[in-house]
């Protein structure tokens, strides 16, 4: 009897042990053992899964983020510590391979214009993609056709690490341009466009953090005239010599107009309209948008008194009046360049304050405009008589939410996400023509009659842009992990970036 009870318990002791050392071989003995009801087997399993998973975050760097409905797991290996580790490694390793690669500049540089505006602002070849989803920023490339046969996939041309953060790329001059979080330093950096070599960066003190997204900066860099202005997440702006990373002027737009970051930090990208840098600071007292010098950084003019949305603004054409085209988080609203006077406006209020998707300009005097959290989309209409501008709704529908990913428009038919689920919507009367494919919360672009969509987790996807049916021609892994970067496309390249890694493929013959 006493050794029955012996061989009971060193057999319970074998699983035990099992289980701590090597989970998945005490999950197999739990349930070959004989003599144990199916109810203790399930409760077993369920602890040793247990002790499986403290074992994967340990021992492996099991981690989690939350995906843009903020209700599923994305799960990825390897702490933020091991990622900085073993990027620094890397760009070590290239600098002693490459005396190009590279140069680094420090917060405390002080601005050299010499640096900036000689004759590397008077070169504009070879820079297309300069701005947030290309040069109109509506997400359609145009520059060339693009390779539409992915049947083994793209081609890869460079892969390496990168710092977290949710910018894009801009191209221009041969350099690939964008901004990220390295330790406890906001950084933006060059990198060669062949190789995907860093060439130069220039960094600050800063690290924004929040439990939904995560630490990094979130506004894609503007490229402009050899001039490159980058905005951080706590509100840092500077302008940069775009050959050499060098500092021509900096400004915190927060701190300067008394304004407040917002829950998910500054993410509308700088724009450059003739000799003015447009940025979006939210202040409470006639300057929620302010125009700057884009040479010297003086500010110019300042307007509104909105607290600001995740969108960034627009040069547009509406009504035959050259404008801005402005989302806040209460408004759609239009600006003259000049002086940011107020032409027309439209209420455009959505829960929690977030508007984040780009607005699209449909025709000579419509814009799209979409929200998420169950907000929807609408077509404005934007008339002018006796020099006053007006703006009424066309149609309004929910059959399409863009919560932070731009649509794109083709043909008459609009192209996005309706939350998490691609969708086909006609511009002129809001009817859903279809609703197919689940992306995520990712991104869309357009080339050549086709979308290309970069997945919440990563994937690279080609559909046809057709409003018959929903048509997906490819699809493969490109990086692991939470996208929600843009991807961005220039000198025949696709570059698609997350928190961790880069890639550029060969998008074009």
């Amino acid at each position: 009897m006493q050794s029955k009870s012996v061989g009971w318990i060193q057999s319970w002791l074998v699983i035990l042990v099992a289980s701590i050392l090597l989970p998945p071989l005490g999950l197999v003995l739990l349930w070959r053992k004989s003599g144990i009801g199916l109810i203790r087997k399930l409760l077993g399993s369920l602890l040793i899964c247990g002790v499986a998973i403290v074992h994967l975050v340990l021992f492996f760097g099991l981690r989690f983020e939350v995906d843009g409905s903020a209700m599923r797991p994305i799960f990825y290996f390897g702490t933020r510590e091991r990622h900085y580790e073993a990027l620094e490694e890397e760009r070590a390793e290239q600098k002693s391979l490459i005396p190009l690669a590279s140069k680094s500049l420090s917060g405390d540089v002080e601005p050299d214009a010499t640096a900036s505006i000689g004759a590397e602002s008077l070169a504009k070849v070879d820079a297309y993609w300069t701005d947030f989803r290309g040069p109109d920023r509506d997400g359609h490339y145009r520059e060339m056709e693009i390779i539409t046969q992915w049947s083994d996939g793209l081609e890869e041309l460079w892969r390496h690490r990168v710092g977290g953060g949710y910018a894009s790329f801009v191209i221009a001059e041969g350099k690939a341009f964008t901004i990220e979080q390295r330790r406890e330093r906001e950084v933006v950096a060059a990198y060669d466009i062949k190789t995907g070599l860093e060439i130069w960066t220039n960094s600050w003190e800063a690290h924004f953090q929040e439990p939904m997204g995560g630490p990094g900066p979130r506004a894609t860099p503007t490229w402009n005239e050899g001039m490159l202005f980058a905005l951080g997440a706590e509100g840092e702006l500077r302008c940069l010599g775009a050959n050499t990373g060098e500092l021509i002027w900096r400004k915190n737009i927060l701190t300067e107009n008394q304004a407040d970051n917002l829950s998910w930090a500054m993410a509308a990208s700088p724009l450059v309209v003739d000799d003015l840098v447009v940025v979006l600071p939210g202040g409470s007292t006639d300057n929620s948008v302010v125009a700057y010098d884009k040479r010297t950084g003086e500010p110019v003019w300042k307007s509104l008194s909105d607290r600001q949305s995740y969108t960034s603004p627009v040069l547009v054409t509406l009504a035959g009046q050259r404008q801005l085209l402005v989302v806040t988080a209460e408004r759609v609203v239009g600006l003259t360049v000049a002086e940011g006077d107020l032409l027309w406006e439209h209420p455009w209020s959505t829960s929690y304050d977030v508007n984040a998707a780009q607005p699209l300009v449909a025709g000579s005097n419509r814009v799209f405009i979409s929200a998420g959290y169950g907000h929807g989309s609408a077509l404005l209409e934007v008339s002018q008589q006796d020099h006053q501008f007006r703006a009424s709704a066309v149609w309004e529908t929910h059959r399409m939410k863009n919560k932070f990913s731009g649509a794109v428009l083709h043909e008459g038919y609009i192209y996005g996400l309706d939350e998490a689920i691609l969708a086909c919507i006609d511009v002129s009367s809001g009817e859903l023509m279809w609703k197919g494919g689940r992306y995520g919360y990712g991104q869309v672009l357009l080339a050549s009659g086709h979308l290309i969509i970069v997945t919440e987790k990563g994937d690279l996807v080609l559909v046809k842009a057709t409003p018959e049916r929903h048509m997906e021609l490819a699809r493969f892994g490109a990086v692991e992990g939470k996208t929600w970067n843009n991807p961005a496309i220039g000198n025949g390249q696709l570059l698609v970036r997350n928190t961790r890694e880069m890639v550029s493929y060969r998008i074009s013959p």
